[in-house]
């Protein structure tokens, strides 16, 4: 594994005054965000949602239909030569890895994840929130008709390698009040997990846990979702850029996450997964500039866990391109994700254009 490295002028300009990350409003950690739905669930819909649920993967990926074509197919001769140029600017034009090959270069999958044979689709966001993402902007009916929809490109454009629906839920919101612990976080409300974990689980989806963090450590936010983690269709999603320091507020000054405190959440979850005989799990790593994640090379996955580093920014297209080359491409883990923003891209990115992408993103979320 390549070690990290600082990335030159251009870069370090560029995902902070370009790209900036989630971009999204925290709300007040004395007030909860009026809920759009007010979500009762009966002690039966309680049960399905609760950790005693079957240990097996239920979920399912969208099928291609019959007249789908190979990737390639999809390209004609002079981007298939042009690939990765649009991303290099300037570093090295070759392509590391076959297009559509999702596992970065040099990297292994000892896993039976959801990533060995398919790519992850999800939307981000939260149910009470507009402006932090598309998950707060429908309801979860018309949400999931929504994500199946854009699921199902993917699937038509790759069907060797069918998409998998997903639910990316904040389950900490970063705050800019202290609040009365002092941690400037916000627990989503556990109705508000449920009623999402139902959802994904009568739609074979995958639900994903984000975590905000704010002043708390990595481990608290994880160990306070164990109960859904060991669900066997939820999986974690860690957001760096909003961990902060003592006298640093979240969406003010840019977070900072250590690779050994990423690690220790990553093999937390590993255990998990094999103390409780659960189907290979996920975690991913939110980041949209280089320095927010230090000490990189020690993430790694494990025997049950993959991997997923998630280019997170929204701007200028060609700038993406070249941050998930510099954040990606040039520093494997194992698998690469790319984040999609319906409101703030210009343009935003069909999928063809992202999975022109070295490696392909094993994992797509839109917000």
């Amino acid at each position: 594994m390549k070690k990290l490295i600082m990335a030159g002028a251009c870069l370090a300009v560029i995902p902070a005054l370009l790209l900036s990350g989630c971009s999204q409003e925290a709300t007040s950690q004395d007030q909860e965000p009026e809920s759009k739905e007010k979500s009762e669930m009966s002690s039966d819909e309680q049960a399905a949602s609760s950790p005693d649920s079957a240990t097996e993967a239920n979920y399912q990926a969208i099928k291609p239909s019959e007249a789908a074509k190979p990737l390639e197919s999809h390209y004609t001769e002079t981007q298939l030569a042009e690939m990765p140029t649009t991303e290099a600017h300037g570093d090295d034009t070759k392509r590391s890895v076959p297009l559509g090959q999702t596992l970065e270069k040099g990297t292994e999958d000892e896993t039976e994840g959801p990533l060995q044979k398919n790519r992850i689709v999800s939307y981000y966001g939260h149910p009470d929130s507009t402006s932090m993402g598309i998950l707060g902007e429908y309801s979860p009916e018309e949400l999931m008709e929504k994500l199946k929809d854009q699921t199902k490109a993917y699937s038509e454009l790759d069907p060797e390698r069918p998409a998998i629906p997903a639910i990316e839920l904040i389950a900490t919101v970063a705050q800019r009040n202290p609040g009365e612990d002092g941690l400037y976080m916000h627990a989503t409300a556990d109705e508000h997990i449920e009623r999402y974990a139902k959802l994904a689980e009568e739609n074979n989806a995958l639900l994903i846990l984000d975590v905000q963090l704010g002043r708390d450590n990595i481990m608290n936010q994880v160990k306070s979702l164990e109960k859904y983690l060991k669900l066997p269709y939820v999986h974690l999603a860690i957001d760096t850029e909003f961990h902060v320091k003592e006298g640093q507020v979240p969406g003010e000054n840019l977070g900072h996450v250590d690779g050994e405190n990423v690690q220790e959440a990553i093999d937390y979850v590993s255990n998990l997964a094999s103390e409780n005989e659960l189907p290979d799990k996920l975690v991913i790593v939110h980041q949209f500039a280089d320095i927010i994640i230090s000490n990189k090379e020690a993430i790694h996955p494990t025997e049950n866990v993959e991997v997923v580093l998630n280019n997170d920014g929204h701007g200028i297209a060609a700038l993406k391109r070249s941050g998930y080359h510099q954040l990606v491409h040039n520093q494997p883990i194992q698998y690469g994700g790319f984040k999609v923003f319906y409101q703030k891209d210009e343009p935003v990115m069909t999928p063809e254009e992202v999975l022109e992408l070295d490696p392909a993103p094993a994992f797509v979320n839109y917000q």
